[in-house]
């Protein structure tokens, strides 16, 4: 666990970078078109496709070099979204909300899709 030192008034304050990514999976879920930020794990895998995703790295990696971050995050899609334009609002999302909480310089967004997620069809109301 890396962790951002940082001198304030009156003391130090360390964030870690499992902090971090916390924030910015919860940032990218804030955008229209991401279903989740994941691996790629699909429902119904049987049990030897399931053991293929155990080295699979976590959905959010963050690297700190020379005081700033570089975030990776692997994002799972709503069908129909246009990617190019969700991903330019995750990047911007991403970077201004670690920014702003933590006073951490990212230097990268970087994203990863890495699956797909299907509309579900409309159920009747009974």
């Amino acid at each position: 666990m890396d962790m951002q030192n940082m001198d304030l008034m009156g003391g130090s304050l360390q964030i870690s970078t499992e902090v971090i990514a916390k924030i910015a999976r919860c940032a990218a879920l804030e955008i229209d078109g991401v279903a989740d930020v994941a691996c790629g794990r699909q429902p119904g895998k049987k049990a030897k496709e399931l053991m293929d995703f155990v080295n699979l790295q976590p959905p959010v990696t963050v690297e700190m070099r020379e005081g700033t971050a570089d975030i990776t995050l692997n994002l799972i899609v709503r069908f129909g979204t246009q990617v190019p334009a969700m991903a330019e609002k995750v990047q911007k999302n991403v970077k201004n909300a670690v920014q702003n909480m933590t006073r951490v310089t990212v230097s990268r967004v970087n994203l990863i899709i890495a699956g797909l997620a299907a509309e579900e069809p409309a159920r009747d109301a009974e």
